[in-house]
């Protein structure tokens, strides 16, 4: 959950600070599988995502400093996130063994509005 506003025409009554609910999956790819059929564990990257997440959850993103001057689409906010769990990929390894070669970020506030990022780590 988050409060925010997006500053620009395009966004219509959106300009305006309003509210936002998102259900958040993230998704980890490697080209081979460990020896026990994982990609990572699943463990440390929902701890991973909650720590990308907690800093956001209950925020009036117009006010983090990081943000400063950003217009925080859902989509800015998915590379957000895929950052914050890029770093974690490269410091933790996530229990992968170094094996996760891209990562996908979903932000989903409706069925029918949501975005996505996705890249190679």
């Amino acid at each position: 959950m988050i409060a925010h506003s997006l500053p620009s025409p395009v966004f219509g009554p959106a300009q305006g600070m309003h509210g936002a609910t998102f259900v958040i999956d993230a998704a980890f790819f490697t080209k081979d599988l460990d020896e026990n059929g994982l990609v990572v564990d699943i463990g440390l990257a929902t701890d991973a995502l909650s720590r990308a997440l907690k800093p956001l959850n209950y925020a009036n993103l117009d006010e983090v400093p990081a943000f400063k001057g950003k217009i925080t689409t859902t989509e800015f906010l998915c590379h957000h996130i895929w950052e914050q769990l890029r770093a974690d990929v490269k410091t933790t390894g996530l229990g992968d063994g170094g094996r996760v070669c891209r990562i996908k970020v979903s932000l989903h506030e409706s069925h029918v509005a949501r975005g996505w990022y996705e890249a190679d780590v």
